[in-house]
Protein backbone atom coordinates (compact mmCIF):
# COMPACT_ATOMS: atom_id res chain seq x y z
CA UNK A 1 0.00 0.00 0.00
CA UNK A 2 1.44 3.52 -0.43
CA UNK A 3 2.21 6.10 1.84
CA UNK A 4 -0.01 8.95 1.97
CA UNK A 5 1.88 12.10 2.73
CA UNK A 6 1.05 15.85 2.63
CA UNK A 7 0.86 17.18 -1.13
CA UNK A 8 4.00 19.44 -1.62
CA UNK A 9 6.52 17.41 1.17
CA UNK A 10 9.94 17.68 -0.16
CA UNK A 11 10.71 14.51 0.03
CA UNK A 12 7.93 13.31 -2.71
CA UNK A 13 10.09 13.93 -5.57
CA UNK A 14 12.67 11.75 -3.93
CA UNK A 15 10.74 8.83 -2.66
CA UNK A 16 9.01 8.48 -6.48
CA UNK A 17 12.56 8.82 -7.80
CA UNK A 18 13.69 5.79 -6.23
CA UNK A 19 10.13 4.03 -7.48
CA UNK A 20 8.52 3.91 -3.67
CA UNK A 21 4.42 4.36 -3.99
CA UNK A 22 3.62 7.90 -2.45
CA UNK A 23 0.01 8.79 -2.75
CA UNK A 24 -1.12 12.40 -1.75
CA UNK A 25 -4.22 13.52 0.44
CA UNK A 26 -5.99 14.77 -2.44
CA UNK A 27 -5.78 11.32 -3.95
CA UNK A 28 -6.42 9.01 -1.01
CA UNK A 29 -9.58 11.22 -0.59
CA UNK A 30 -10.76 10.71 -4.03
CA UNK A 31 -10.07 6.77 -4.16
CA UNK A 32 -13.58 4.16 -3.72
CA UNK A 33 -12.39 1.17 -2.83
CA UNK A 34 -13.92 -2.37 -3.16
CA UNK A 35 -13.17 -5.57 -3.41
CA UNK A 36 -11.45 -7.07 -6.07
CA UNK A 37 -12.87 -9.83 -8.15
CA UNK A 38 -9.70 -12.56 -9.37
CA UNK A 39 -10.15 -15.24 -11.83
CA UNK A 40 -7.81 -18.32 -11.69
CA UNK A 41 -7.61 -20.61 -14.42
CA UNK A 42 -5.70 -23.74 -13.09
CA UNK A 43 -4.64 -26.23 -15.38
CA UNK A 44 -2.13 -27.55 -13.76
CA UNK A 45 -3.03 -31.16 -12.52
CA UNK A 46 -2.29 -30.77 -8.55
CA UNK A 47 -5.04 -28.66 -8.46
CA UNK A 48 -4.78 -27.95 -4.52
CA UNK A 49 -1.13 -27.35 -4.35
CA UNK A 50 -1.37 -24.68 -7.32
CA UNK A 51 -4.10 -23.45 -5.27
CA UNK A 52 -1.89 -22.78 -2.03
CA UNK A 53 0.84 -21.54 -4.11
CA UNK A 54 -1.14 -18.79 -5.51
CA UNK A 55 -3.30 -17.57 -3.06
CA UNK A 56 -0.14 -17.75 -0.77
CA UNK A 57 1.39 -14.86 -2.46
CA UNK A 58 -2.06 -12.88 -3.72
CA UNK A 59 -2.97 -13.00 0.42
CA UNK A 60 -0.21 -10.90 1.59
CA UNK A 61 -1.74 -8.12 0.66
CA UNK A 62 -4.48 -5.23 2.89
CA UNK A 63 -6.56 -5.25 -0.12
CA UNK A 64 -9.92 -7.46 -0.43
CA UNK A 65 -9.61 -9.94 -3.28
CA UNK A 66 -12.78 -12.25 -4.19
CA UNK A 67 -10.87 -15.33 -6.09
CA UNK A 68 -12.88 -18.00 -8.19
CA UNK A 69 -11.59 -20.87 -10.03
CA UNK A 70 -12.28 -21.68 -13.16
CA UNK A 71 -11.68 -25.62 -14.82
CA UNK A 72 -11.77 -26.43 -18.41
CA UNK A 73 -15.54 -28.29 -19.77
CA UNK A 74 -13.54 -29.55 -22.53
CA UNK A 75 -11.14 -31.98 -20.29
CA UNK A 76 -11.64 -33.83 -17.20
CA UNK A 77 -8.45 -33.59 -15.60
CA UNK A 78 -7.67 -37.00 -14.53
CA UNK A 79 -5.52 -36.53 -10.64
CA UNK A 80 -8.26 -34.43 -9.38
CA UNK A 81 -11.54 -35.16 -7.48
CA UNK A 82 -14.44 -34.34 -9.88
CA UNK A 83 -16.55 -33.59 -6.75
CA UNK A 84 -13.82 -31.27 -5.38
CA UNK A 85 -14.04 -29.24 -8.71
CA UNK A 86 -17.69 -29.61 -8.97
CA UNK A 87 -18.29 -27.51 -5.73
CA UNK A 88 -15.33 -25.46 -5.83
CA UNK A 89 -14.42 -24.95 -9.48
CA UNK A 90 -16.31 -23.14 -12.21
CA UNK A 91 -16.52 -23.52 -16.04
CA UNK A 92 -16.26 -20.44 -18.85
CA UNK A 93 -20.10 -21.44 -19.32
CA UNK A 94 -21.00 -20.04 -15.87
CA UNK A 95 -18.56 -17.00 -16.02
CA UNK A 96 -18.62 -15.26 -19.55
CA UNK A 97 -20.77 -12.65 -18.91
CA UNK A 98 -18.87 -11.47 -16.00
CA UNK A 99 -16.02 -8.78 -15.59
CA UNK A 100 -12.94 -9.67 -13.54
CA UNK A 101 -10.08 -6.85 -12.34
CA UNK A 102 -7.61 -10.08 -12.84
CA UNK A 103 -7.13 -13.17 -14.68
CA UNK A 104 -4.23 -15.39 -13.70
CA UNK A 105 -3.61 -18.53 -16.44
CA UNK A 106 -1.54 -20.79 -14.85
CA UNK A 107 1.19 -23.36 -16.08
CA UNK A 108 0.37 -27.04 -17.52
CA UNK A 109 2.90 -29.95 -18.28
CA UNK A 110 2.68 -29.97 -21.90
CA UNK A 111 6.06 -29.03 -23.08
CA UNK A 112 6.18 -31.34 -26.17
CA UNK A 113 2.83 -31.19 -27.07
CA UNK A 114 1.81 -28.52 -29.97
CA UNK A 115 -0.83 -26.39 -28.94
CA UNK A 116 -2.91 -27.44 -31.62
CA UNK A 117 -3.38 -31.12 -29.98
CA UNK A 118 -3.96 -30.04 -26.63
CA UNK A 119 -7.44 -31.20 -25.62
CA UNK A 120 -8.65 -27.91 -24.62
CA UNK A 121 -7.20 -25.61 -26.61
CA UNK A 122 -10.30 -24.27 -28.72
CA UNK A 123 -11.68 -23.42 -24.95
CA UNK A 124 -8.15 -21.66 -23.32
CA UNK A 125 -8.05 -20.06 -26.76
CA UNK A 126 -11.89 -18.25 -26.10
CA UNK A 127 -11.14 -17.76 -22.97
CA UNK A 128 -8.10 -15.94 -23.73
CA UNK A 129 -9.84 -13.60 -26.51
CA UNK A 130 -12.41 -13.20 -23.98
CA UNK A 131 -10.06 -11.89 -21.26
CA UNK A 132 -9.69 -9.01 -23.54
CA UNK A 133 -13.33 -7.39 -23.03
CA UNK A 134 -13.97 -9.13 -19.46
CA UNK A 135 -10.46 -8.45 -17.08
CA UNK A 136 -8.45 -5.52 -16.56
CA UNK A 137 -5.15 -7.28 -16.37
CA UNK A 138 -4.20 -10.99 -17.12
CA UNK A 139 -1.02 -12.95 -15.78
CA UNK A 140 -0.09 -15.84 -17.38
CA UNK A 141 2.13 -18.15 -16.20
CA UNK A 142 4.62 -20.41 -17.52
CA UNK A 143 2.54 -22.73 -20.34
CA UNK A 144 -0.08 -20.24 -19.75
CA UNK A 145 2.60 -17.87 -20.74
CA UNK A 146 3.89 -19.53 -23.84
CA UNK A 147 0.32 -20.48 -24.86
CA UNK A 148 -0.58 -16.16 -24.41
CA UNK A 149 2.11 -15.41 -26.70
CA UNK A 150 1.22 -17.50 -29.28
CA UNK A 151 -2.15 -16.66 -29.19
CA UNK A 152 -1.97 -12.88 -28.94
CA UNK A 153 1.36 -12.52 -31.15
CA UNK A 154 2.30 -15.65 -33.02
CA UNK A 155 5.20 -16.09 -31.25
CA UNK A 156 6.24 -19.69 -31.34
CA UNK A 157 7.98 -21.86 -28.56
CA UNK A 158 11.25 -23.91 -29.39
CA UNK A 159 12.42 -26.93 -27.27
CA UNK A 160 15.35 -26.74 -24.73
CA UNK A 161 16.88 -29.57 -24.01
CA UNK A 162 17.92 -30.61 -21.88
CA UNK A 163 15.42 -29.44 -19.40
CA UNK A 164 15.64 -26.20 -17.68
CA UNK A 165 15.63 -26.70 -14.19
CA UNK A 166 17.16 -24.98 -10.90
CA UNK A 167 17.39 -21.50 -9.26
CA UNK A 168 18.86 -18.96 -11.76
CA UNK A 169 19.55 -15.16 -11.10
CA UNK A 170 17.74 -12.37 -13.39
CA UNK A 171 17.89 -9.14 -14.54
CA UNK A 172 15.70 -6.23 -13.81
CA UNK A 173 15.82 -4.34 -17.23
CA UNK A 174 13.55 -1.48 -16.15
CA UNK A 175 14.44 -0.83 -12.96
CA UNK A 176 11.44 2.22 -12.91
CA UNK A 177 8.94 -0.30 -12.97
CA UNK A 178 6.01 -0.49 -10.43
CA UNK A 179 6.24 -3.72 -11.06
CA UNK A 180 10.18 -4.07 -9.13
CA UNK A 181 9.46 -1.87 -6.56
CA UNK A 182 11.42 -3.35 -3.63
CA UNK A 183 13.38 -4.88 -5.61
CA UNK A 184 17.43 -5.48 -5.24
CA UNK A 185 19.57 -5.26 -8.09
CA UNK A 186 19.47 -9.15 -9.26
CA UNK A 187 16.51 -11.19 -7.98
CA UNK A 188 16.49 -15.18 -7.83
CA UNK A 189 13.55 -17.92 -9.25
CA UNK A 190 12.69 -21.42 -10.02
CA UNK A 191 12.60 -22.27 -14.00
CA UNK A 192 11.21 -25.75 -14.43
CA UNK A 193 10.64 -25.99 -18.58
CA UNK A 194 11.58 -27.84 -21.56
CA UNK A 195 10.86 -24.93 -23.90
CA UNK A 196 11.67 -21.26 -24.36
CA UNK A 197 11.09 -18.44 -26.35
CA UNK A 198 13.97 -15.70 -27.14
CA UNK A 199 15.03 -12.06 -26.07
CA UNK A 200 14.64 -11.50 -30.09
CA UNK A 201 11.18 -12.39 -30.47
CA UNK A 202 9.80 -10.29 -27.83
CA UNK A 203 11.88 -7.06 -28.66
CA UNK A 204 10.40 -7.94 -32.30
CA UNK A 205 7.18 -7.06 -31.27
CA UNK A 206 6.66 -3.31 -30.58
CA UNK A 207 3.53 -3.91 -28.22
CA UNK A 208 5.70 -6.03 -25.81
CA UNK A 209 8.26 -4.90 -23.00
CA UNK A 210 11.08 -7.65 -21.79
CA UNK A 211 11.11 -6.63 -18.22
CA UNK A 212 13.64 -9.08 -16.60
CA UNK A 213 16.08 -11.91 -18.32
CA UNK A 214 18.51 -13.97 -16.79
CA UNK A 215 22.13 -15.35 -18.96
CA UNK A 216 21.38 -18.71 -18.21
CA UNK A 217 17.53 -19.05 -18.18
CA UNK A 218 16.58 -16.56 -20.84
CA UNK A 219 13.40 -14.46 -20.84
CA UNK A 220 11.86 -13.82 -17.44
CA UNK A 221 9.38 -11.56 -17.59
CA UNK A 222 7.39 -9.92 -20.33
CA UNK A 223 4.33 -7.59 -20.93
CA UNK A 224 2.42 -5.71 -22.80
CA UNK A 225 3.04 -1.53 -23.30
CA UNK A 226 -0.57 -0.88 -21.98
CA UNK A 227 0.10 -3.34 -18.87
CA UNK A 228 -2.91 -5.16 -19.27
CA UNK A 229 -1.01 -8.92 -20.08
CA UNK A 230 1.68 -9.91 -17.75
CA UNK A 231 3.74 -13.04 -19.06
CA UNK A 232 5.62 -14.96 -16.37
CA UNK A 233 8.17 -17.27 -17.16
CA UNK A 234 9.61 -18.18 -14.08
CA UNK A 235 8.32 -19.55 -10.83
CA UNK A 236 8.69 -17.49 -8.08
CA UNK A 237 5.53 -18.71 -6.30
CA UNK A 238 7.00 -22.55 -6.06
CA UNK A 239 7.64 -23.60 -2.74
CA UNK A 240 10.60 -24.77 -1.07
CA UNK A 241 10.64 -28.51 -2.12
CA UNK A 242 8.75 -28.23 -5.20
CA UNK A 243 11.96 -28.74 -7.40
CA UNK A 244 12.63 -31.67 -5.51
CA UNK A 245 9.68 -33.16 -5.69
CA UNK A 246 9.79 -33.07 -9.65
CA UNK A 247 13.51 -34.59 -9.21
CA UNK A 248 12.54 -37.39 -6.97
CA UNK A 249 9.40 -38.11 -9.66
CA UNK A 250 11.89 -38.05 -12.31
CA UNK A 251 14.36 -40.20 -10.60
CA UNK A 252 11.95 -42.83 -9.90
CA UNK A 253 11.07 -42.97 -13.53
CA UNK A 254 14.34 -43.80 -14.74
CA UNK A 255 15.06 -40.62 -16.35
CA UNK A 256 18.56 -40.13 -14.91
CA UNK A 257 17.85 -36.73 -14.69
CA UNK A 258 20.70 -34.15 -13.51
CA UNK A 259 19.59 -32.37 -10.15
CA UNK A 260 17.94 -29.00 -10.63
CA UNK A 261 20.63 -26.06 -11.17
CA UNK A 262 22.22 -24.29 -8.09
CA UNK A 263 18.94 -25.42 -5.70
CA UNK A 264 20.76 -28.21 -3.41
CA UNK A 265 23.77 -27.37 -1.56
CA UNK A 266 26.87 -28.27 -3.25
CA UNK A 267 24.76 -29.68 -5.70
CA UNK A 268 24.19 -32.49 -3.73
CA UNK A 269 20.16 -33.76 -3.74
CA UNK A 270 20.32 -35.41 -0.11
CA UNK A 271 21.05 -32.34 1.59
CA UNK A 272 17.65 -29.57 1.91
CA UNK A 273 17.50 -26.77 -0.55
CA UNK A 274 18.15 -23.23 0.64
CA UNK A 275 15.13 -21.13 -0.81
CA UNK A 276 16.68 -17.78 -1.80
CA UNK A 277 13.08 -16.44 -4.16
CA UNK A 278 10.63 -16.25 -2.02
CA UNK A 279 10.97 -12.30 -0.87
CA UNK A 280 11.30 -11.45 -4.70
CA UNK A 281 8.46 -13.70 -5.60
CA UNK A 282 6.31 -12.15 -3.12
CA UNK A 283 6.98 -8.63 -4.07
CA UNK A 284 6.42 -9.55 -7.87
CA UNK A 285 2.64 -11.07 -6.97
CA UNK A 286 2.10 -8.22 -4.70
CA UNK A 287 2.91 -5.34 -7.13
CA UNK A 288 1.22 -6.73 -10.12
CA UNK A 289 -1.97 -6.46 -7.54
CA UNK A 290 -1.48 -3.54 -5.93
CA UNK A 291 0.14 -1.38 -9.12
CA UNK A 292 -1.47 -2.91 -12.41
CA UNK A 293 -4.65 -4.32 -11.13
CA UNK A 294 -6.06 -1.98 -7.36
CA UNK A 295 -4.47 1.32 -8.95
CA UNK A 296 -5.68 0.84 -12.52
CA UNK A 297 -8.95 -0.96 -12.30
CA UNK A 298 -11.98 0.85 -12.76
CA UNK A 299 -14.16 1.22 -9.94
CA UNK A 300 -17.02 0.21 -11.61
CA UNK A 301 -15.80 -3.61 -12.77
CA UNK A 302 -18.21 -3.89 -15.75
CA UNK A 303 -16.58 -0.72 -17.45
CA UNK A 304 -13.63 -2.98 -18.19
CA UNK A 305 -15.16 -3.79 -21.46
CA UNK A 306 -14.93 0.05 -22.70
CA UNK A 307 -11.30 0.53 -22.10
CA UNK A 308 -9.85 -0.68 -25.01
Amino acid sequence: MPIKIRQNIQARDILENENIFVMTETRAMTQDIRPLKILILNLMPTKVVTETQILRKLSNTPLQLEVEFLQTATYQSRHADKNYLDEYYRTFYEVKEHYYDGLIITGAPLDFIDYTEVEYWDEVCEIMEWSKKHVHCTFYLCWGAFAGLYYHYGIRKRDRLPKLSGIYEHKILNRQSPLFRGFDDVFFAPHSRATEITREQILAEPKLELMAESEEAGVAIVKTVDSRQFYVFCHSEYDADTLKLEYDRDVSKGLNPKPPLNYFPDDDPTKAPIVNWRAAGQLLWTNWINYYVYQTTPYDINEVQNEE
